[in-house]
């Protein structure tokens, strides 16, 4: 088995860079923010990606790519199997964030330190790039903020109201570079 991680092209983004990669991930507790505290609760659903969600995707990291942000994939056997892109534009009040828009690892995949070492290399770019912190929306799945906590991660000090507004259920996220 040939790993290896790189930077990606605007050019090789497309649909079919994503033909291997499962995207599934079954939930079954998620964080949730009720009368001011952060509490576990049962809300199962399996999270997948649908056509339309690849297509928007792939027009998502064109568009990162081509704004001069940041996106970066681990491949195994030249397949596509873990991404993270960062955005180019800092933001806040001081603007010292810069926005991690996706870290995902194919299901068949994770659990394997992948993911550590995405995160690690969006925040390198992030900090080169004029960051004090990474900003991060992310699913709330008990999982997933467990990876993010163990990054570092901590509740944002200044939520971005675009992701509370396009992700209500998502916890906004900082981790210090």
């Amino acid at each position: 088995m040939e790993t290896h991680y790189r930077e990606l092209t605007e050019k090789e983004i497309c649909r079919g860079l994503f033909r291997q990669f499962i995207r599934r991930q079954i939930v079954v507790e998620c964080w949730r923010r009720e009368n001011e505290k952060w509490v576990i609760r049962d809300d199962p659903f399996i999270d997948d990606w649908s056509e339309s969600d690849y297509e928007f995707l792939v027009t998502c990291l064109k568009n990162t790519i081509a704004t001069g942000g940041f996106v970066y994939g681990f491949f195994c056997d030249g397949i596509l199997k873990g991404f993270t892109s960062v955005e180019k534009a800092l933001f806040g009040t001081a603007e010292k964030y810069l926005d991690l828009t996706s870290l995902h690892v194919s299901q068949d995949m994770r659990g394997k330190g992948i993911g550590k070492i995405l995160f690690h290399e969006a925040g390198r770019w992030a900090k080169e790039h004029g960051a004090e912190k990474l900003y991060i929306s992310a699913h709330s799945a008990v999982e997933t903020q467990a990876f993010y906590k163990a990054m570092g991660c901590v509740e944002a000090k200044e939520y971005n109201q675009q992701h509370v507004e396009a992700e209500p259920y998502d916890c906004q996220l900082e981790c210090q570079l």
